[in-house]
């Protein structure tokens, strides 16, 4: 079902508003994902033939529960095939950023999530 002309526009606003008011979240959201590496790659789709086996073994010996121990492991095999590669990049772009957002929480530790996350919610709500 289409969005109203009125939808559309309300729509188009609240991204406009986002873009300008967070865009350090946008630029997170957007960001390329990393390509999976084909060491994973490998790692992964070992771990699944492992878990299409374990299957494979829960049928022939009629144990439902070694079938459903094979299905996780064959999921997780993928998962892990699948999953994106380590972020190199990234992390060498956050180094400048780090000084510049001052207090002893910039170290490289970056302190805990709630810290940084109040952090911004302060920098947010002040008006200078």
């Amino acid at each position: 079902m289409p969005l109203s002309e009125q939808e559309q526009r309300l729509l188009e606003e609240m991204e406009r508003s986002l873009y300008q008011n967070d865009s350090d979240f946008v630029a997170r959201v957007t960001r390329r994902q990393g390509r999976p590496t084909y060491t994973s790659i490998t790692l992964g789709v070992l771990g699944a033939l492992a878990g299409v086996a374990v299957v494979i073994l829960g049928l022939a010996m009629r144990q439902p529960l070694i079938g459903v121990l094979g299905f996780v492991v064959m999921l997780a095999g993928v998962l892990f095939a699948l999953r994106p590669g380590m972020r190199a990049p990234r992390s060498s772009s956050k180094a400048p950023r780090t000084p510049s957002s001052g207090g002893a929480r910039g170290s490289s530790s970056g302190g805990s999530f709630m810290d940084r996350m109040n952090d911004r919610w302060d920098k947010r709500n002040d008006p200078s």
